[in-house]
């Protein structure tokens, strides 16, 4: 594979040796890290960005408290990050929630009992439906955007995008059928993944995220390299050498937990299996614009007003209270796919009143002065390449996640999207880590063993 590394040359430092190096310090590679260390496995952790996390961030407010601009949900059924989560000290509270959420036409309020959306909940029963049989090949070449142009009520049309949009993250004239139906099935159907209470989205952390990440890092210490973007992993006899921006790693095990389509940035030599090399050539990262205002408080909770908003208007925008028990107020703002991008055009004062803007009608003038606000626009994130996860273009025949990696010469893998339960998901990159730490554990006693007189 080609190499494409925009990363300033670091100082170079000697070539340096590990048992197993980890490429990647998001959650799976901190995870799979901290396991091998535990069981007393020599690990380096080598990370391309100036900063541990991948696509977990968090950032601490002008009044103290911390709001993630990565992934931040924890569902109700997600126990794996739930348990790290308490392991590390953490808080996890449920997020402020109703059953369903306000929708914004303009400065309308679209009810819920209107035929439109009527429409759209019977068609989001009829894909929950669907996505438990066996889809027609057909379905692969099918986009999403064709589906919808087919819709006939814009509001219901519309509704569904967004839908679609803030689920996937995904240019949807570039995102199969068969791919959204695949990943509502893996994903625990229409109503885990779209539900907060009792769904996916229904708890979050007081401290953030990012701090499960801080403290993880902080348990490996010097053991993770911070600016060691990988450029090559060479396989010969005498072990694997990874070719970094800072340095040479000479390893018997390596780790990649990066997203698959920035596996076209490494070298491999020799090059991968012909199946590998199509998850990364066929598949690409979503695009997801992520803002939170911070208030003093969460003031729109003084009259009843619910927060938790859908708004159908350009530049479409799934809204959540994700306000701690105590204070702040945080409100969040997510906006997806081609119109994410169209943000990336405005200046930052612009792109904040354009996110903001549509909610004045229902939260209040008083929205438009937060004490803080924070941004994140995954699809410019160089070491990242988007979010929330993977996607398949159209045509591909196994479409969508688990991605299935099988280990090569000595190469493991693990990420998210690699993931049998809750791929996608916080908890999938952390179950992705537990997996293929095991597994090279597993073959390190077993090469321990055949080494081992008798």
């Amino acid at each position: 594979m080609d190499v494409h590394s925009t990363h300033t040359e670091g100082p170079t430092i000697p070539t340096q040796t590990a048992t197993v190096a980890v490429v990647g310090a998001g959650l799976a590679g901190l995870t799979a890290a901290r396991a091998l260390h535990l069981a007393g496995v020599d690990v380096l952790v080598l990370e391309a960005a100036d900063r541990s996390g991948g696509r977990a961030m968090s950032e601490t407010t002008a009044l103290g408290s911390r709001v993630d601009l990565g992934g931040q949900w924890i569902g109700h059924d997600h126990h794996r990050i739930a348990s790290l989560a308490a392991e590390l000290g953490a808080t996890q509270f449920r997020m402020h929630t109703t059953p369903m959420p306000t929708i914004l036409d303009g400065a309308r309020r679209v009810s819920l009992s209107a035929p439109p959306m009527l429409a759209t909940a019977g068609l989001l029963l009829c894909l929950e439906a669907l996505s438990h049989i066996h889809p027609p090949q057909r379905w692969a070449a099918k986009t999403v955007a064709d589906w919808l142009a087919k819709v006939p009520w814009r509001t219901s049309r519309r509704a569904l995008e967004l839908i679609a949009l803030t689920s996937w993250t995904a240019d949807l004239d570039r995102f199969s059928v068969k791919a959204m139906l695949k990943a509502i099935r893996l994903q625990g159907g229409l109503r885990t993944m779209l539900s907060t209470t009792g769904g996916a989205q229904e708890s979050l952390l007081v401290e953030g995220v990012g701090t499960l990440v801080d403290r993880l890092a902080d348990e490996m210490g010097p053991r993770i390299r911070l600016g060691h973007r990988v450029t090559s992993i060479v396989r010969d006899a005498d072990g694997i050498t990874l070719s970094t921006t800072a340095g040479t790693i000479q390893a018997a095990k390596v780790v990649v937990t990066v997203p698959p389509p920035l596996l076209n940035r490494i070298n491999f030599l020799p090059s991968l299996p012909t199946d590998l090399i199509a998850i990364a050539t066929s598949t690409y990262m979503g695009s997801v614009y992520k803002a939170i205002a911070v208030f003093d408080r969460p003031f729109w909770r003084d009259h009843g007003t619910n927060a938790q908003i859908m708004v159908l208007d350009s530049p479409g925008i799934a809204v959540f209270d994700t306000s701690p028990p105590d204070g702040p107020g945080h409100l969040c703002m997510l906006v997806a796919g081609p119109r994410a991008r169209a943000l990336d055009q405005l200046d930052a004062t612009s792109r904040r009143e354009t996110v903001l803007g549509p909610l004045v009608s229902q939260l209040g003038a008083e929205l438009l002065k937060p004490v803080s606000w924070h941004e994140k626009a995954w699809h410019l994130d160089d070491n990242v390449g988007g979010g929330y996860t993977a996607l398949p273009e159209p045509g591909i025949t196994d479409a969508g996640m688990p991605l299935a990696f099988t280990p090569v010469g000595g190469i493991h893998w693990a990420g998210s999207e690699s993931a049998v339960d809750h791929p996608g998901y916080l908890d999938g990159a952390i179950e992705s880590g537990t997996r293929v730490a095991r597994e090279v554990l597993d073959v390190l006693l077993k090469q321990r063993n055949e080494v081992t007189p008798r």
